[in-house]
């Protein structure tokens, strides 16, 4: 037996080892060739006599990272074509049928009357481990790094080769329906006690246990192929599904707001599954993911959350012919929060970093911080506790300027203050070893600006994190007009090394992710000088998909930063550059009612004392309302539309003034850095699936209603006349 991505042996027993191994690939997938090569491997291996049992293992490090999406993307425009020329329903029967055969094979496995063991030695996620939960017994090697579970829900899709069906027969269907929706991997543990995982054993055991499970007589039947099988949870149309599924549906229409169809199908796979034999629940699971995978949503989310984010972190946008850099050691001027942030991230990736501050005190306080998230994660059971004493050993607090002569990379995090900044350029310049790169972590001042004063300008870069730096993926890496690739290059390297998502942006104020953020904030204020009640503004932004309503996101943001900023926008380009009443506004809450936010416990919300109950709308809003609406009289997906559509407006004209290059940075940085709507795959990817000229139709209409923030730009009217979309006319290499 020959092939290319497995290799079979099969011993004196009659046992076959088979052997997944993907040839020049980190990682096995499930692609065309692999599931290819299974069928025939399981064919082969049923109608051996000599053939006892089958093991199934990898080479690699883990079993299998799931389907390759790159396939599904090819599968989608196989369906676009056919649609094209043959029509409807032979396109959507194209798709079924292409879809359908990791189903069927992994079905063919479970029938083949012959007993198959998946011997799990690391990560098994999406069609992985459906693969495993497709066989007849399962064996994990004891590997603290093992995750398993299905992410599917996550790039907008769902398990295709049996997950929504085999799942919620091993486990009852409200933990179904958790595993399911939420996407998130499990460990070792917790799929042994979902009884997902059979046994774990000693990684040096993990073949001979599984071929002892099949040499000690284990059945080569599935449970739920037997007669009489009951499903965990009792049939639907029980006093414990009735519990279960309306309850479920409710939480499930909570969270999603039913922007997502993955999700919608999941929830009726499982519920439709459960009612029919599992080969009616298999094709029902077909069914739905071929609906799924033809929609804008799942087509827009596994463009932007998996490929072009695969691409960037990858080095789509690192300039060609320059050798790979590694920092060895870091400074990090500034030890407030962020600076304290991001001396912990990078001395997590084994960097050594220098944290500078003017007193000693903040800087050890900055130290102490990285200590208080390692111990959180000790207690976690993530970290052990040798761990976190290597990553402390790497940090060094000091109020020592000296300390940054032998760093390769500086990057300056003080006050967002123009004039801070440069004293602390005059203040490092003289001290700095040839060919360092010395990065702002400002948020909204141009890099130009800040450059001004520095004597290599070359060697200057914006290095923009999100806070809390230890969750958020994404920073921005804005170029001066003076930055060199070494400088862009080194920057693009330290992201990777740090296990962050870069894009790379052309210097503006506010540079891309805030320009669009901050037209979300204000859209909300706006409406409520409109009158708007503002739960029901917080509410209608989370129906338009945003993780967090635009008050609540002010007070994360902080109000009297965004006042700075107003500030500083207003002395730079004068007052016709900000919103007077957004200011006025920001003037009264910080300067007159002390409501800095969520930071001193007082926004747009009341924030409780830790641990003693939630935040609440702060009562006192109404008071500061000119008008107040009726909220039955207000159209709900005006509101919606209008959240989406300003954010999506202002990346736009970043595209316009060339801020943006490249349509992917635009997608991945609003999905990652201030979290757009993911149903649509991101500002640009929201106007190209509606279409540029229905989405200048829809500007015009807001704009004739609430004013020139809603103006389409040129370049989309342009767009609009010639049927362009950015993936076309800025069509990435």
């Amino acid at each position: 037996m020959a092939f290319k991505n497995f290799k079979v042996e099969i011993d004196a027993d009659g046992i076959a080892l088979v052997i997944w191994d993907i040839p020049n690939r980190s990682m096995n997938v499930l692609d065309e060739t692999t599931v290819g090569e299974l069928e025939e491997i399981t064919k082969q291996t049923s109608a051996d006599a000599a053939v006892k049992g089958v093991v199934i293992t990898s080479a690699k490090e883990a079993l299998s990272a799931g389907a390759d999406l790159s396939m599904l993307r090819a599968m989608r425009r196989s369906y676009a074509q056919v649609l094209q020329d043959k029509g409807e329903v032979a396109a959507s029967q194209m798709l079924f049928d292409r879809s359908r055969r990791f189903s069927l094979v992994f079905r063919a496995i479970e029938t083949s009357g012959k007993p198959w063991v998946a011997a799990i030695n690391g990560v098994a996620l999406g069609g992985g481990f459906e693969l495993a939960l497709s066989c007849h017994y399962r064996v994990a090697a004891d590997n603290p790094k093992t995750r398993l579970g299905f992410p599917e829900i996550k790039v907008g899709l769902l398990p295709g080769a049996g997950g929504t069906q085999r799942v919620p027969r091993i486990v009852p269907p409200q933990d179904a329906m958790l595993i399911l929706l939420k996407g998130e991997a499990m460990t070792l543990a917790k799929a042994q006690s979902l009884k997902l995982i059979n046994v774990v054993v000693p990684a040096a055991d993990l073949i001979k246990t599984a071929k002892g499970w099949i040499r000690d007589g284990g059945k080569a039947v599935a449970p739920w192929d037997e007669k009489g099988f009951k499903p965990p949870g009792g049939p639907v149309f029980s006093k414990a599904g009735m519990m279960t599924f309306p309850a479920s549906n409710a939480i499930y229409r909570r969270e999603t707001n039913d922007n997502y169809p993955a999700a919608r199908a999941v929830m009726s796979c499982i519920y439709e599954g459960l009612q029919l034999p599992i080969d009616a629940g298999l094709r029902v699971e077909s069914r739905y993911f071929t609906q799924v995978l033809r929609s804008k949503a799942a087509t827009a989310m596994i463009r932007s959350l998996f490929l072009s984010i695969r691409e960037l972190n990858n080095g789509a946008r690192r300039p060609e012919g320059l050798p790979a850099t590694k920092v060895k050691k870091l400074a990090v001027i500034g030890a407030g929060f962020m600076g304290a942030s991001i001396g912990y991230v990078s001395a997590r990736a084994g960097i050594d970093v220098v944290l500078i501050s003017r007193r000693q005190e903040s800087a050890d306080k900055a130290k102490a911080r990285a200590k208080i998230v390692l111990d959180d994660m000790i207690q976690k059971g993530s970290v052990r506790e040798s761990d976190r004493d290597v990553v402390l050993a790497r940090i060094r607090a000091t109020t020592d300027f000296a300390e940054i002569r032998d760093c390769d990379l500086i990057i300056e995090s003080v006050y967002e203050d123009r004039k801070v900044k440069s004293d602390t350029y005059v203040k490092m310049q003289p001290l700095l070893k040839h060919g360092a790169i010395v990065a702002s972590n400002t948020s909204t001042l141009p890099i130009n600006s800040l450059a001004e004063n520095f004597r290599d300008k070359a060697t200057f870069v914006g290095i923009h994190f999100f806070s809390p730096v230890e969750k958020m993926m994404l920073v921005e890496i804005i170029l001066g007009k003076n930055t060199s690739d070494v400088a862009l290059a080194t920057a693009l390297d330290y992201v990777r090394q740090i296990g962050k998502t870069p894009i790379v942006v052309n210097d503006s104020r506010g540079f891309f992710a805030n320009r669009c953020v901050l037209r979300y904030l204000s859209e909300g204020t706006e409406m409520l000088f409109e009158g708007v009640p503002p739960a029901m503004i917080e509410n209608c932004a989370k129906m338009a998909g945003m993780p967090l309503g635009p008050l609540s996101l002010s007070d994360e943001v902080a109000l009297d930063l965004r006042l700075k900023i107003m500030r500083a926008t207003e002395t730079d380009l004068g007052p016709a550059a900000i919103n007077q009443a957004d200011k006025r506004l920001m003037v009264e809450l910080v300067e007159k009612q002390g409501r800095f936010g969520r930071k001193n416990g007082k926004g747009f919300y009341d924030y409780p004392e830790k641990g003693k109950g939630q935040k609440s709308l702060w009562r006192g809003l109404a008071d500061l309302q000119p008008n107040h609406l009726d909220a039955d009289a207000i159209d709900v997906e005006e509101l919606k539309q209008r959240f989406l559509v300003v954010q999506s407006v202002e990346a736009v004209r970043a595209v316009e003034d060339c801020v943006i290059t490249d349509p992917r940075e635009a997608d991945v940085g609003s999905l990652l850095g201030f979290g757009f709507a993911p149903f649509t795959g991101g500002t640009l990817s929201y106007v190209d699936f509606m279409g540029a000229n229905t989405f200048v139709g829809l500007c015009n209409n807001l704009e004739a209603k609430y004013g020139p923030r809603f103006t389409p730009p040129k370049l989309l009217v342009e767009m609009a006349e010639k049927g362009e979309t950015f993936y076309g006319r800025f069509a990435p290499s």
